[in-house]
């Protein structure tokens, strides 16, 4: 069977391709994630998948590559992986009885083919007090990652409800996915639990 390469060093990523039984292996792509000036959020995270997959597909062409990236938006603004502490309340703080929005873009290549997707999922929190934010700043799981809050770890607690693809918001839209693959031709199949 040919074989599914996930091309991205995300724990999140991998974590949730297992969790569906997928069989693959884990190429991490290191390319620039420099995001192009003037592209709108669908679109840098289509690129930036795209170039991943492709930078990995390079040195196996039979495989299916998948790459992916995502982005947390709020008012136009993209919010990265803060860089300290202070940065990351600040975007707590802002995230706070807001709704924001997930954008994580998707590309599946093989041979000459790529498939390239995003989803959006839009996200509110509750109205957060500062013993929640201090709390949850104290748990050190905002620090990698972008918007400073992961959705299935502590952080679930601060989400009011979401509109879209849960499994896109911790960083894989896995039923997308699974179609993509299936479009190009893929053979595999998930469910495939070690015994």
């Amino acid at each position: 069977m040919t074989q599914l390469i996930l091309a991205s060093g995300s724990p999140r990523r991998k974590e949730l391709l297992e969790q569906i039984g997928l069989v693959f292996t884990v190429k991490v792509s290191h390319v620039d994630e420099t995001i192009p000036l003037g592209m709108t959020p669908e679109e840098i995270v289509m690129h930036l998948a795209s170039t991943k997959a492709a930078a990995v597909a390079q040195s196996d062409e039979n495989s299916f590559v998948v790459g992916a990236d995502t982005v947390v938006v709020l008012d136009g603004e993209i919010l990265g992986k803060p860089n300290d502490r202070r940065e990351a309340k600040e975007m707590l703080h802002r995230l706070s009885g807001c709704t924001h929005a997930v954008y994580t873009g998707v590309a599946v290549r093989h041979k000459a083919k790529e498939h390239v997707f995003f989803e959006k999922t839009n996200v509110t929190f509750w109205e957060l007090t500062e013993e929640e934010i201090n709390g949850y700043l104290d748990t050190e799981e905002p620090f990698d990652k972008a918007g400073a809050y992961g959705i299935q770890g502590a952080g679930a607690v601060l989400v009011k409800k979401i509109d879209g693809d849960y499994f896109s918001v911790v960083g894989l839209p896995l039923s997308s996915l699974y179609r993509q693959l299936k479009q190009l031709g893929w053979q595999g199949t998930a469910f495939h639990f070690p015994s």
